[in-house]
């Protein structure tokens, strides 16, 4: 199903959905925990479904209530098929590894997309701590078996901080100490809210200077854990109310370790109105400046950057972009061709993006590739652009906010549904 977006004055309250990064971690830690585990306020989408789901082929019981999720955590079982992580990236990844925690034999693959973004450097990892791991090539499908050992391993920070969390995650269960050496870590902020939810389940692990982590053998503690909004999702509301109206985002964490965070910092640079309150954010049409910024700790929210910039005064530049070919799909590219398709001025040159902003843009179709953000960051744009925007495939937005048309059309958003 394709959608339009008219542009449109938007207005009202918005509560933002629960952190997806929160809730894939929290959902393997309370798995890990033995006894019951209620997880608070969890986000259900396909990415989060998905790590379930795994989980629960792996023996685990997951409880499904309104606004609460029980988990049961014991002992992992081997699944009768090999484990199928869709189009999850961090559920492959975190998982290769918590295999590794059992004396069992297992298979990870997924779909297309996912069989494209690397996983060697994870697997090589592995393999120095005891585990017999071996993929294709750089890529999934993956293959596990025996149980994680401890030692020492050197990994690369700067392909994915998900290797690192991953690592991180397993590494209390190992046999014996475990020493973690990771060279250039990008992402920062992902491994600071794996330890964080680590740190909740009982579990210490020692940090220097996030370059060398050292974990001793542990036990994960059962709890109550409350999930906190997703400082991912309420970026493309930000953008949206800085772009053509004034709303308040609701249920966001103004102290949260969340990477995404970093949105507040884009849109001061910038120039936009916003008024920060105890729980939520006002923000009002503004116009906007040009900005150089890095996005090397902050990938996420690349496309909603590229979609201010564009609409700001003068030439911007967003740098550290280079991780961004290997998400969902090669993202640099995928909002080069979109942008460009509505008339807006963009190169790439190495590890940097320009992008050159106007105020008038053109009617286009945008084919998001099945990428859930740069379809939303598109979705955004589609406010402003007189004569809208289509974009195809409109429901890839499932992978982490199933509501977002949704949530569009409820603010004032004119949104049309096309087949």
């Amino acid at each position: 199903m394709n959608i339009k977006i008219k542009k449109s004055d938007i207005s009202g309250k918005i509560k933002i959905p629960s952190s997806k990064s929160y809730t894939h971690r929290s959902l393997i830690c309370a798995s890990l925990a033995k006894g019951k585990t209620k997880i608070i306020f969890p986000l259900s989408c396909e990415d989060t479904n998905t790590t379930s789901e795994i989980l629960k082929q792996m023996g685990i019981e997951i409880k499904r209530k309104n606004d609460y999720w029980l988990v049961y955590g014991q002992e992992f079982k081997k699944p009768k098929n090999e484990l199928f992580c869709k189009g999850s990236g961090t559920t492959i990844r975190f998982m290769t590894s918590i295999c590794s925690t059992i004396n069992q034999e297992y298979k990870l693959t997924g779909n297309e997309s996912l069989l494209k973004r690397p996983i060697k450097p994870l697997v090589d990892s592995l393999n120095d701590l005891g585990v017999k791991c071996s993929c294709n090539g750089n890529f999934p499908p993956v293959s596990t078996k025996g149980k994680i050992k401890g030692g020492f391993t050197k990994i690369r920070g700067d392909i994915s901080s998900q290797f690192i969390s991953s690592l991180l995650l397993a590494s209390p269960l190992s046999e014996k100490n475990i020493v973690i050496e990771v060279d250039k870590l990008e992402s920062i902020p992902y491994v600071e809210m794996t330890i964080d939810t680590q740190k909740k389940f009982g579990i210490e692990v020692k940090n220097k200077k996030m370059k060398k982590f050292e974990i001793e053998p542990q036990i994960y503690k059962k709890t109550n854990y409350k999930i906190e909004g997703d400082w991912s999702s309420a970026s493309f509301f930000i953008a949206a109310g800085i772009l053509a109206g004034k709303i308040e985002i609701e249920n966001l964490n103004m102290k949260s370790l969340q990477a995404d965070k970093k949105i507040m910092d884009v849109i001061e640079k910038m120039g936009g109105d916003f008024t920060i309150k105890k729980n939520s954010i006002l923000v009002e049409k503004s116009k906007l400046s040009s900005i150089n910024f890095d996005v090397s700790n902050c990938p996420d929210i690349f496309p909603v950057i590229c979609i201010l910039c564009s609409a700001a005064e003068g030439t911007s530049s967003i740098t550290g972009i280079k991780r961004l070919e290997f998400k969902e799909t090669n993202r640099i590219n995928n909002m080069v061709e979109g942008l460009k398709k509505t008339g807006i001025q963009i190169m790439k040159k190495n590890d940097d993006l320009m992008i050159k902003g106007c105020s008038k843009f053109k009617l286009a179709s945008i084919d998001p590739k099945n990428d859930h953000r740069v379809a939303m960051a598109f979705g955004v744009l589609g406010l402003i652009v007189k004569n809208g925007l289509e974009i195809k495939d409109s429901q890839c937005v499932n992978k982490s906010f199933s509501d977002f048309w949704k949530s569009i059309k409820n603010l004032g958003g004119i949104t049309e549904a096309k087949k």
